[in-house]
């Protein structure tokens, strides 16, 4: 199993273009000293549901641990029987240009049932717990310390001299064998000696004022098993009573020489050469039998020797992470320790490997916190060291979902979307039911924030909660995905899914009545507002650019999967009617793409949000080829919101940028978004970057700056998003490339129509490409505005080498 895996992943580095294996640092992490154990400083490692973060501490390591499903709240009915009166009031006096009537009934009407009560059931994503070891004797001085997150080979490394000896440690998270394995080890015989101890923060933790007042979970309990065990047991608040999830952690510690014994509720080993501990975590979330899952993970391992899981987990990270490589070149910046390379870089210095790291990194968290089977990444990925997370560490489907998931398929990790896949199958009952009790429609509708739970209502807060086509959204990411994979039975199993997304798109459009074309509306354009011609704040209007876009993608997508399936009805042609009668988009008098469909001054000119240019970036509806002033539009409305925002902002900006060809502007926003930012528990909707461990900062952590960038970084070098009116892809080799990186070589990104594409490149110019096709196709290759007509054949290499 072990070389199955292995042999492909090798052959794919073997036959890539690079001529020189990338250095070490190229997929690596290191650092002089210990962090905290915070998610702003600590390493990550997970193995798509069980995860934590390692600080490096000497004498102490406190671990925090998470399992992504350790939810509070529960099943629960938000949906409110009074907004569907509202509605058609609602459009009636935004239509009449009654801005500040509507903003007061949709504030008080369209929204989902919501108090105290309400919100403990909605719940949040929080920490399993930590794992604590105190070292004996590493109260002394230290020398020669290094920690290191090996991207390559998902494992943690912490080294460091005193007392006379070297001690070291590497965490790993296996996804073959479903637990976290830590081996302590030190190079002088019997000088090993520490205490574990498992437990859970149960004091409030002020980290983020939207969570103040709420009702935290009961301490955990936490018991000795054998002499070498521990057990840790709790349960989640749910409607203000502990009797919600329940979570458990089991803890088992192998030593080589020395001994070990249950001490109070901890573990203590004395004099040994070697330890290894497993620990396995589970909850009872869809039924599962916590207890058993953790005793069976552990009983499987517990004859593993260290070395036989961990080239196990190793082969099984490297089937994934080993596709793709990224060479931008290294500087004598590549060689320092992470943080002070950060530091380097935000005065200036050039250091494009830095780039290509944080783009591995981006790799690195999708495999680590979204795998096959399990939850989908969520706004902290995987990883959490609080009780209450930002934002709940919600699902939220107004772009952060999404972004999570833009580089699953162009850096070819498509089997990370899965989890993706799956819960959004899972939207469709609740949705359903929200669509009837709130619109009086068919179909199915998804919320702003998601949980676990099946939550679609609209969110409490209109301004931000009310964004009916997030559903619509979430479709294309299954089109997507037969973009890429050109699977029909996937297809065919996402096709009442979309249809049922489309479905409630049709009844929810209605006539603007001054144009008889279709808007959307009542909704926000997320989460910005506008001065209506009344004098109103408001965020909510008929026909906003985003929703319109959403359309057009939906039903794009929609009648293209149709043809794929050879399926053409009475549906197909209400969606190609509907098509033809939207509203299309709007320029102002300034040239920009205008966010709303009537030309309202922004509250907030420098938005984080950049709604509007969603046919730009993720959508198709815009490109440089087909429609230029809508193009150059959108580069207006870009150009006005300003180069600065919060990390994933910032990493849209990118992506957008990239679409615009400017490759330069494009960079300027990544030395943005890795600009230091300290440590801190502190909000910022403004000024976002990069904390010492890479993990992108909102601020708070957020993961989709990091995952948004690393797809970026793709559209920099490679796009497949155009189609010529004959049907040949457009596979565009380096559209946007910065002048910073003027040679390097990828190899393994995706286009779309299945075709993997290697290329490298010297003082800005293509020298080479190859490409491999999963099927054999007509194709036009772009080379930096040059078109290149190509017949690729299925399965085999098509190399390309411009004239000179």
């Amino acid at each position: 199993m072990f070389l199955a895996r292995l042999i492909p992943a090798l052959l794919a580095v073997l036959v890539s273009i690079p001529a020189q294996a990338a250095p070490q640092e190229a997929t690596l992490l290191w650092y002089r000293a210990p962090g905290a154990p915070t998610i702003m400083e600590a390493l990550p490692v997970g193995n798509g549901r069980l995860g934590a973060l390692v600080a490096g501490g000497v004498a102490h390591e406190r671990m925090p641990l998470s399992e992504q499903t350790v939810w509070s709240g529960g099943p629960h009915d938000f949906d409110n029987p009074e907004a569907l009166s509202a509605l058609a009031e609602s459009r009636r006096l935004l239509f009449a240009g009654r801005y500040a009537e509507a903003d007061a009934l949709i504030r008080q009407k369209l929204v989902c049932r919501w108090g105290p009560d309400i919100q403990d059931f909605f719940g949040n994503f929080q920490t399993l717990g930590y794992l604590d070891l105190g070292f004996e004797g590493h109260d002394g001085p230290v020398e020669n310390y290094r920690r290191e997150l090996d991207l390559a080979t998902a494992a943690v490394r912490v080294r460091y001299q005193t007392g006379g000896a070297t001690y070291s440690r590497e965490i790993i998270a296996s996804h073959p064998d479903g637990i976290l394995a830590v081996r302590l080890a030190c190079d002088r015989p019997g000088r090993l000696s520490f205490r574990a101890t498992l437990g859970r923060p149960s004091a409030p933790e002020e980290n983020f004022p939207a969570t103040a007042g709420l009702k935290l979970t009961d301490p955990v309990a936490v018991a000795t098993e054998g002499g070498d065990g521990l057990v840790m047991r709790g349960r989640l608040y749910q409607n203000r009573q502990p009797d919600g999830m329940r979570i458990l952690g089991r803890l088992r510690v192998k030593i080589s020489g020395g001994s070990v014994r249950a001490e109070g509720g901890s573990l203590v080993v004395e004099g040994a050469d070697e330890a290894v501990l497993h620990l396995a975590a589970s909850t009872d979330y869809a039924g599962r039998d916590p207890e058993a899952a953790s005793l069976a993970a552990l009983a499987a391992v517990s004859e593993k020797p260290y070395a036989a899981l961990r080239a196990a987990q190793s082969a099984d990270h490297a089937a994934l992470f080993s596709r793709v490589s990224l060479d931008l070149g290294r500087t004598p910046a590549s060689a320092l320790p992470t943080d002070e390379r950060l530091a380097a870089f935000a005065r200036g210095e050039a250091d494009p490997a830095l780039a290509a790291l944080y783009f591995q990194l981006g790799r690195y968290l999708l495999i680590s916190s979204s795998r096959p089977g399990g939850l989908p990444a969520n706004l902290q990925g995987l990883w959490a060291e609080t009780i209450r997370t930002p934002w709940h560490g919600a699902y939220t489907v107004n772009i952060n979902l999404q972004m999570n998931y833009w580089a699953a398929e162009s850096a070819n990790l498509a089997e990370t979307a899965a989890p993706l896949h799956a819960f959004i199958a899972g939207l469709v009952a609740p949705g359903s039911r929200t669509a009837r009790v709130h619109y009086d429609a068919p179909g199915w509708v998804a919320p702003v924030h998601a949980t676990p739970w099946g939550f679609t209502s609209p969110g409490h807060n209109p301004g931000w909660g009310l964004f009916p086509l997030s559903a619509a959204w979430l479709c294309r990411h299954l089109w997507e995905n037969f973009e890429y994979e050109g699977d029909p039975a996937a297809l065919r199993r996402s096709w009442p899914v979309m249809k049922g997304a489309t479905e409630f798109v049709l009844a929810w459009l209605v006539p603007d009545p001054a144009t008889g074309l279709l808007v959307s509306g009542p909704a926000n354009s997320p989460e910005n507002r506008f001065i209506a011609p009344d004098g109103a704040k408001t965020s909510f209007s008929m026909g906003p650019s985003m929703d319109q876009q959403i359309a057009w993608d939906l039903f794009t997508n929609v009648l293209a999967a149709a043809r794929a399936l050879d399926i053409e009805d009475a549906f197909t042609t209400r969606v190609a009617a509907a098509l033809a009668n939207l509203q299309p988009p709007r320029v102002g008098p300034d040239g920009r793409l205008l966010e709303w469909a009537q030309d309202y001054r922004e509250v907030d000119p420098h938005h984080r949000h950049i709604s509007h240019l969603f046919g730009l970036y993720p959508g198709r509806q815009f490109t440089r080829a087909d429609t230029p002033a809508l193009v150059d539009a959108a580069r207006r409305s870009l150009d006005a919101r300003g180069d600065s925002g919060t990390g994933w902002s910032l990493a849209w900006k990118m992506a957008l940028r990239a679409r615009l060809g400017d490759g330069d502007r494009a960079l300027a926003h990544l030395r943005a978004l890795l600009r230091p930012v300290e440590p801190e528990r502190t909000l910022s909707m403004s000024r976002g970057g990069t904390y010492p461990n890479l993990l992108c900062a909102h601020p708070p952590m957020q993961i989709d700056g990091n995952l948004g960038a690393t797809a970026a970084i793709v559209e920099l070098l490679l796009q497949s998003h155009e189609t010529l009116p004959d049907g040949r892809r457009v596979v565009d080799l380096l559209p946007a490339l910065p002048s910073a990186w003027p040679e390097g070589s990828f190899s393994g990104l995706r286009a779309r129509g299945g075709i993997t594409v290697d290329a490298r490149w010297c003082s800005g110019l293509l020298e080479e490409a190859r490409l491999v096709s999963r099927e054999t196709r007509a194709v036009v290759l772009r080379v930096q505005g040059r078109a290149h007509p190509a017949n690729l054949i299925a399965g085999e290499p098509f190399v390309f080498k411009p004239a000179p």
